[in-house]
């Protein structure tokens, strides 16, 4: 049987998703009550088993308590610039605001430009096809840069607020998932797991690169469909509508796939740059042994088989790991 390419993507990512689990059997039982929020302690500062709260969000920007990193994260992405409120950073919010508003503003404006021209265009196309008026493509890319730079002063807002989350922890898990979701692999270069980051990088760089091949053999087969299905369209190349048809809903599975490959990727290095980050003060026993050794195996030992029995000689074994 033939597996597809992405197929192979998929494989692989579900392959890493069933080994993920096996790997807590190399660490101590006692290891998973260090002290991160488990029943019989409170949840620290750090712990990501509280939801988000609104109450506590503003509670923590008006200072009255202390916040964890998710929730002033996750509250700072709707309410832009909530992380600087909080660290006390007051003079950083005019440069956010002022950058966003101008990059922003600027992004609308020359892009009701554009559109003004390609309405003006299509009116006069309808007329007169041969029309003088062409549309303004370079406004369309001026916006598109002006919205760019928007996006880029949203995002150091938020790298920003991460960067300046006080913490004692070297390694702090909320920070560590927190950076690899702003930057793929960057969680790892905080846990100092750098050799993760070209398999992270080459796996999402190697799905985009199918996701746009699989794009563009999808969008020429559809074109091909349209046109050997269009009534007069003077199509004459030799692959048939029926064939463009398949070619078509194919390529668009492989486009699914890819997309799926990408977000899988991007996913599981957030979630390994969380629990690694947790493990990297786990104490973990690298003695793995076999211990055989005599005994004597009576009635009342934990080694009988219940139901009585007389005494006997016997070994016991003894597994270290």
């Amino acid at each position: 049987m033939r597996i597809s390419r992405p197929a192979y993507l998929l494989l692989l990512l579900a392959l890493l998703l069933a080994f993920a689990p096996q790997a807590g059997a190399q660490f101590k039982s006692e290891a998973f009550s260090n002290g991160f929020g488990g029943d019989d302690e409170a949840a620290p500062a750090d712990s990501a088993e509280t939801l988000f709260s609104l109450k506590e969000y503003f509670a923590g920007l008006s200072h009255k308590q202390e916040l964890k990193i998710g929730t002033l994260a996750g509250g700072s992405a709707v309410f832009i610039g909530g992380q600087q409120i909080y660290h006390r950073q007051y003079w950083k919010l005019p440069i956010i605001y002022g950058g966003l508003g101008a990059t922003v503003g600027g992004g609308f404006y020359y892009r009701s430009k554009y559109w003004s021209s390609k309405k003006a265009y299509n009116a006069a196309f309808e007329l007169d096809p041969e029309t003088t008026l062409t549309v303004d493509d370079r406004s369309k890319m001026i916006s598109n840069l002006f919205f760019a730079g928007g996006a880029l002063i949203y995002w150091g807002t938020m790298m920003d607020g991460v960067l300046s989350f006080p913490t004692d922890n070297p390694h702090h898990p909320g920070k560590a998932t927190m950076y690899s979701i702003l930057v793929p692999g960057l969680g790892q270069a905080y846990n100092g797991e750098y050799w993760k980051i070209p398999i992270y990088w080459g796996g999402i760089v190697g799905a985009l690169h199918y996701l746009d091949i699989n794009q563009l053999q999808y969008k020429r087969f559809k074109r091909i469909h349209n046109e050997a299905t269009t009534p007069d369209s003077g199509y004459s190349a030799n692959i048939s509508a029926q064939t463009a048809l398949y070619y078509r809903n194919l390529y668009r599975r492989y486009r699914d796939y890819s997309i799926l490959a990408v977000a899988g990727f991007y996913l599981l290095q957030v979630i390994d740059a969380n629990v690694f980050s947790y493990m990297q003060d786990f104490e973990v026993n690298d003695d793995i042994s076999l211990q055989v050794r005599p005994t004597l195996i009576t009635p009342g030992t934990e080694y009988a088989f219940s139901g009585g029995g007389s005494t006997a000689l016997g070994f016991s074994l003894g597994l270290n790991f």
